[in-house]
């Protein structure tokens, strides 16, 4: 049963509107958006809730549901990012953000990345005036100013090329997103991976912003106050690729152990923010302390600012990452100050 998945992308095509549809039929959203990303398992999944999708959808529960080859992860090279909630290789990632999180900073980044790493990379210019999207511009091999244009580029493109697309959520609620790649589809091409940005931050009070998303990268307003980017929560953050079946068996442990560490960091942090470090009992002040370390070593200087960090851009591997944290979580770095873990790569020089 751990390989078996939703079919996003058919689910995707046939209920544009899956927020709404779920909940005419009962549904919750949010079970509906956590099936979707891998958080509940589809073979935990109630059968009432798997009929009424293939309902929705007019297919079959077999059409529905998928065994599912290994979902391929585009590895970013970020740490928290890479580690807690991966980018599904040919998928769309939905940011949920409030205006100045950091968003786009993420987005610039990541698309300098992967320009760099030989994607071939297209921005849909949303309407009006939005600060920071001409950072994004400035690493963007394409700027497309419809869907229907967006459209005719990537077939030009062709199936063969790896395609980073960047669009603003209004396309989702217009059904262009969906629309698009039911035509892609259609073409055979399906080396499209999207990311979907929203400019005026409307989504963090909706339980599925985006409709079947693959990756879900929420951030952080209490991560944003303490200056801790990028601020990606490890906690609220989600991806397809973490679903049992297609991860690597040391990677699904330590981000599991990462996350109850994280977890219980943030209860504690809450008791020394009301009474100071006092109020913590002694049992748990070493799980204070590394979740404290843990969470400033998941900071990273990126390369598109380094002139407001003034520190070098870092990239670090996946398996870099993994072994730093199991360090941090083992207690290999007590020593370090937590200052020395703030905006730096791996923990090796």
């Amino acid at each position: 049963m751990d390989d078996l998945r939703l079919n996003v992308g058919l689910l995707r095509r046939k209920v544009p509107n899956l927020t709404s549809a779920a909940r005419q039929v009962g549904l919750r959203p949010a079970t509906v958006s956590n099936l979707c990303t891998g958080k509940i398992p589809v073979g935990r999944a109630e059968v009432r809730t798997l009929a009424a999708l293939a309902s929705l959808a007019n297919c079959t529960l077999d059409d529905l549901i998928i065994r599912g080859e290994k979902i391929e992860m585009i590895e970013t090279k970020i740490k928290t990012l890479d580690l807690f909630a991966p980018l599904a290789k040919g998928g769309t990632v939905g940011l949920v953000a409030r205006p100045g999180m950091g968003q786009l900073v993420v987005l610039a980044e990541l698309l300098y990345r992967l320009k760099n790493d030989g994607y071939q990379t297209i921005l849909l210019m949303p309407e009006g005036e939005h600060r920071g999207v001409d950072d994004l511009a400035e690493n963007v091999d394409v700027i497309t100013h419809s869907i229907g244009e967006t459209n005719r580029k990537i077939i030009e493109l062709g199936g063969g090329q790896e395609i980073i697309f960047v669009a603003d959520r209004s396309h989702v609620i217009t059904g262009g997103i969906q629309e698009l790649q039911e035509n892609l589809q259609e073409k055979g091409i399906h080396s499209v991976t999207t990311f979907l940005v929203d400019l005026t931050g409307d989504a963090v009070d909706e339980n599925l912003p985006y409709g079947p998303l693959e990756t879900l990268w929420q951030f952080d307003a209490d991560l944003v106050a303490r200056h801790r980017y990028p601020a990606v929560s490890p906690l609220g953050s989600v991806s397809s690729v973490l679903e049992g079946a297609h991860l690597d068996q040391e990677h699904f442990a330590v981000q599991q152990k990462a996350l109850k560490l994280l977890r219980r960091y943030r209860e504690l942090r809450s008791l020394v923010t009301v009474g100071g470090i006092d109020r913590i009992p002694a049992s748990e002040l070493q799980t204070y302390r590394r979740g404290e370390r843990l969470e400033a070593y998941l900071t990273q200087p990126f390369y598109v600012a380094e002139a407001f960090t003034k520190k070098p851009g870092a990239s670090v591997s996946l398996q870099e990452t993994l072994n730093d944290v199991k360090e941090i979580m083992n207690g290999s770095a007590d020593s370090k100050e937590v200052a020395e873990l703030e905006l730096i790569g791996s923990l090796q020089p």
